[in-house]
């Protein structure tokens, strides 16, 4: 089938713990009685706020009133004087308190994502009585919040606005939570990532709607290989980041979950305007670049915000827009070290530096209405899109880039209604997703090969790839699409608890084209040319090109059911303990795994009659083999998750906390599809006798001799026809695939100091279980993996069955540990002491039984088999440390500073002797020479200048960030051969040290200039 067949029939694949600045820091702290009131829990979204009042004649009501946008919401006093809102929109509010001498006033608080915040009132207390009947109480220190047994942070909007970052991903201070790591990679591409588990486990859910990529990994949908950010940072009012032990409400999600709450408009008009900009001229070289010069490099972003009423106190609006556009520079180089002078002249200007763009707009608009007391009612919609160039550095020309694509849509309609006992959110929400990397060039690609012997052990044969040119690789066209319902209804009508029951539906179609090597690739031996001469490029040894199998088509479509249920009762059990206790239970469908049949060639290739081997193996092909009946889709994700606290002390200063939570995540849809696209449309490979004896192959169907024929579409039909299995990969994937999900605890005690200070310090345990993975499902005759000794521990790759490529099976059973200590410090900012300051160390003993990331596990025949090491993506020590400070005359200062050990390197080898085996080695790097792997200091000055034309809050401001002060280089290419000794021209570096100029994780020394205007 042509691409242009496919691509018509082919559908569309396509605020935190801190206080408010607002309040105030009042000596009369001490004077109030603090006691506990019935329990609540915000929404995944909102905050809650609960207390006790204690007046003479009792108070009958509190009403609750939203400075910015004149929401207001009223409840009554319970007989034990407490009151509650489980529900409030994160904002700034005042309190109302009808007593029986009238009407008491608060100064205004904040309130923030995810808050459950506790405010008491004792009227018989010395402040409230001497400050008179018509004074405003100082609200101050009695504002408190209380965490439950969830570990983690909150990001305000302060902290969003002021810290230095390159990138203006709001998600970019995470890492300020314990055991949370924000990547980024030497291609700028960013990742959020929680203790050993890898990115897809991540959830964001930005007003209470999860954002979970369903087909592709880094777990935020649309984040997969790209420099772009989910979602505008001006439209990010604050967020939460919770590590381990969130409560029922949060889904989809056994690692990091982020919750973001977006701006609203309010009854005056707001608005601002940016743009940042660095280039080469404003960053000091990259190592690859102190000997060619610095490559032309842009980082250009602009954009605004604007919102405010529409009808005072009732409709109000926001909109918001931001832009990117970049040339992020790249250098093409030869492998193996080796000279220019190796290449002929032709193909020598193809190396040396180069640049790769990027694009991204980004689009959000809310509209919040509240036509009674008791509703609210807001719709919003965004729009992603972006575009640019997939080329990183190393030896692939710039003509075998892929376009970059990503095209989104969401919005989300939002009915909460009040009453006197009980709330209702009900959110329906779409989206449409679309991420389609496409080559630029369609043809015969080239890719030079280096194979001789090596010049200093004449037994060892070097081989690398040295440089690719020609037409890109593969086509593909991915995304999600579809409808959700989702509802939380919030009970408090019995007095000591508040009862959440949610229930989420939603109807998705995942969409998948994927055509592997849709470019022919021609790999040639320059080192060995049959017809003489120092460069073969005339003759290759081996053609891979994709093709159409005839069974079936690529583009998947699996149009799937998710349906979560959960409950979640928040427990005062005495003055001091309260108990988080809820259970949820997700279930999902996905037809085209489900319903899959085995084609009948691939069924009979794995038969005893055809492929024996299989007879003694390890496992029973038969378990995965479908024939559209035995599949059922997984029905034991039962999640309990259980929480505490217990204040020490009358005044809730001391706090001990904890929990255990089991979180059920999902299988990766690109993981699934492969069953069906590698089954319809299979990469082929066939080898060529060439004479070169470092690249050889027994003749039969898929080893023939050369012809230039085979250069053309015919010739690779005759390749084909001679070869009916044409050496496709067989896929199977377990009949019983069960789903990923991890068991968490978690201990620790949490100190608040002053007002504004609080410190933390814990323990938490994780462990993933059932990760998916590709097992190498080839055996030898006698049904075994390894040969008998004393012959090498090699993997069975040379008994595939006959006519086909090898047999590759998809099970559960990647598994990871974390054990993390740690100690956290937080100083809030406020308008009376206007600096703040965050740090969390944290140390971290991880392992796991794969390479991180890593789903292809062919070295061994079982995951038990591999042993568990330390984990290869977890560092062992972790300091992040970010604050600010006003200072009088209009500056703000703030930075932020990173520093952890270096990562820990794994490696498959295989022991000698009588009775060789194959062994996992991990150790750590030697990083950069010193024992720290990464370093970074980041510095943010900004100036603001009032601008009173518009009105007195307008002014403008001036900023300068300077990202990595220190000119750190955080290396991320590292010898990783536990055999390698030996220094050669070729290969400088021995085991454990640096051996590329690859720098991810931080630029260089970099100033980025920026301009902005509110009012």
């Amino acid at each position: 089938m042509s691409l242009r067949m496919y691509q018509n029939k082919a559908a569309r694949v396509s605020r935190g713990r801190a206080l408010a600045a607002a309040l105030a820091w009042s000596s009369a702290a001490g004077a109030l009685a603090c006691a506990i009131a019935t329990p609540a829990q915000a929404q995944v979204s909102n905050a809650s706020l609960r207390g006790t009042v204690k007046a003479d004649g009792g108070v009958s009501q509190v009403t609750a009133i939203n400075v910015g946008t004149g929401f207001s919401r009223t409840v009554a006093v319970g007989a034990g004087g407490t009151y509650n809102f489980p529900s409030l929109p994160v904002g700034t509010y005042r309190l109302e308190l009808t007593t029986a001498n009238g009407v008491r006033h608060t100064d205004e608080f904040a309130l923030n994502v995810a808050q459950n915040a506790v405010l008491d009132f004792d009227f018989s207390s010395a402040d409230i009585v001497s400050a008179g009947d018509d004074a405003i109480i100082v609200t101050g220190s009695r504002l408190r919040s209380m965490e439950g047994g969830e570990v983690g942070t909150s990001i305000s909007q302060r902290q969003i606005e002021v810290l230095p970052q390159n990138n203006r991903n709001f998600l970019a201070f995470a890492d300020l939570a314990p055991g949370v790591q924000f990547v980024t990679g030497s291609g700028e591409q960013s990742r959020l990532q929680g203790g050993a588990q890898n990115s897809s486990t991540v959830n964001v859910f930005i007003d209470g709607v999860g954002q979970k990529d369903y087909v592709l990994k880094n777990g935020v949908a649309g984040q997969d290989s790209t420099q772009g950010n989910p979602f505008p940072q001006l439209a990010v009012g604050e967020y939460r980041v919770i590590s381990s032990n969130y409560k029922a409400e949060f889904d989809q999600v056994s690692s990091v979950a982020i919750t973001a709450v977006t701006r609203s408009g309010t009854n005056e008009f707001h608005g601002e305007a940016f743009i940042d900009y660095t280039d080469q001229g404003l960053r000091d070289a990259r190592p690859n670049e102190l000997r060619s010069g610095k490559v032309e490099t842009k980082d250009f972003q602009f954009g605004g915000a604007l919102g405010g009423p529409i009808i005072k106190d009732m409709l109000h609006f926001f909109v918001t827009y931001e832009g990117k556009r970049q040339e992020n520079p790249r250098e093409i180089r030869p492998g193996f070290n080796l000279p220019l002078s190796y290449f002929p002249e032709k193909y020598q200007g193809l190396f040396g530096p180069t640049n790769a763009t990027f694009n991204e707009d980004l689009y959000f608009g809310k509209l919040s209405f509240q036509p009674t007391a008791n509703d609210l009612i807001e719709l919003s919609g965004r729009h992603r899109r972006e575009s640019g160039e997939f080329l990183s550095s190393g030896i692939n020309s710039r003509e075998t880039i892929s376009a970059q694509k990503v095209i989104e849509y969401r919005g989300t309609a939002r009915w909460e209604h009040t009453t006197d006992n009980w709330i209702n959110d009900l959110k329906l929400t779409y989206e449409d997703v679309g991420w389609a990397p496409t080559p630029t060039v369609f043809g015969n690609a080239s890719l030079f090969a280096y194979a001789a012997q090596n010049e200093s052990d004449p037994t060892k044969v070097d081989r690398a790839d040295i440089l690719r040119i020609g037409g890109g690789g593969n086509y593909q066209d991915k995304g999600q699409k579809g409808w959700g319902f989702q509802n939380d209804f919030t009970w408090i009508g019995f007095e000591g608890h508040t009862i959440k029951f949610g229930v989420k539906s939603k109807w998705v179609e995942l969409n998948s084209l994927q055509l592997n090597n849709f470019n022919p690739v021609y790999t040639y031996n320059t080192a060995f040319n049959p017809n003489g001469g120092s460069f073969n490029e005339e003759i290759p040894y081996r053609v891979q090109f994709g093709a159409s199998t005839g069974n079936g088509s690529p583009i998947i479509n699996s149009k799937n059911w998710q349906f979560g249920v959960y409950v979640q009762d928040d427990w005062e059990v005495t003055d001091r303990l309260t108990l988080n206790l809820g259970v949820r239970w997700d279930y999902e469908r996905t037809p085209s795994y489900l319903d899959f049949v085995h084609p009948d060639d691939a069924v009979n290739a794995v038969s005893p009659a055809n492929y024996p081997n299989l007879i003694n193996a390890n496992y029973d092909i038969n378990d995965f083999i479908s024939t559209g009946t035995e599949r059922k889709a997984f029905t034991g994700a039962w999640q309990p998750r259980i929480g505490f606290s217990y204040e020490l002390d009358e005044d809730a200063r001391f706090v001990v906390f904890g929990g255990y939570g089991r979180s059920y995540d999902r299988n990766q849809f690109d993981f699934l599809q492969q069953e069906i696209s590698v089954g319809s449309f299979s990469t082929r490979t066939f080898n060529f006798n060439t004479g070169d004896p470092y690249n050889t192959c027994a003749p039969g169907p898929n080893c023939v001799a050369w012809d230039p024929i085979y250069l053309t579409p015919e010739g690779r039909q005759q390749l084909l026809a001679g070869s009916p299995g044409g050496g496709r990969e067989l896929r199977f994937i377990d009949n019983d695939l069960k789903v990923p999900y991890s068991d968490q605890f978690s201990i620790g005690l949490r100190a608040r100091l002053q007002p504004l200070l609080e410190t933390e310090v814990g323990f938490s345990h994780i462990e993933s279980k059932d990760g998916f993975a590709y097992l190498l499902g080839n055996r030898r005759p006698d049904g075994s993996f390894f040969p008998p000794a004393p012959s090498a521990p090699e993997s069975p790759w040379g008994f595939a069955p006959a006519g086909f490529g090898s047999i590759i099976i998809g099970t559960n059973g990647l598994e990871t540990s974390a054990d993390s200590a740690y100690l956290k410090f937080s100083k809030s900012y406020s308008a009376s002491s206007p600096w703040s300051l965050a740090a969390t160390y944290t140390y971290t003993e991880a392992e796991e039984n794969r390479n991180f990331g890593e789903v292809f596990s062919l070295d061994f025949p079982s995951l038990e088999d591999y042993p568990i090491v330390r984990s290869s993506g977890v560092r062992k020590h972790r300091l992040v440390a970010a604050g600010s400070v006003d200072l009088p005359i209009g500056v703000t200062f703030s930075g932020k500073f990173t520093l952890a050990s270096p990562p820990y390197l794994k490696a498959i080898v295989n022991t000698a002797g009588p009775n060789p085996s194959r062994t996992v080695v991990a150790n750590e790097a030697f990083g950069n020479g010193d024992r720290w792997g990464l370093r970074q200091f980041d510095l943010a000055v900004i100036k603001y200048i009032p601008f009173r034309f518009i009105s007195d809050e307008s002014r403008l401001r001036l900023r300068v960030d300077i990202l990595n002060l220190f000119n750190d280089r955080n290396y991320v290419d590292y010898n990783n051969n536990p055999a390698d000794d030996t220094r050669t021209p070729n290969s400088p570096s021995i085991y454990r040290e640096i051996s590329g100029l690859g720098v991810g994780g931080n630029p260089p020394r970099t100033v980025k200039v920026s301009a902005g205007f509110s009012f």
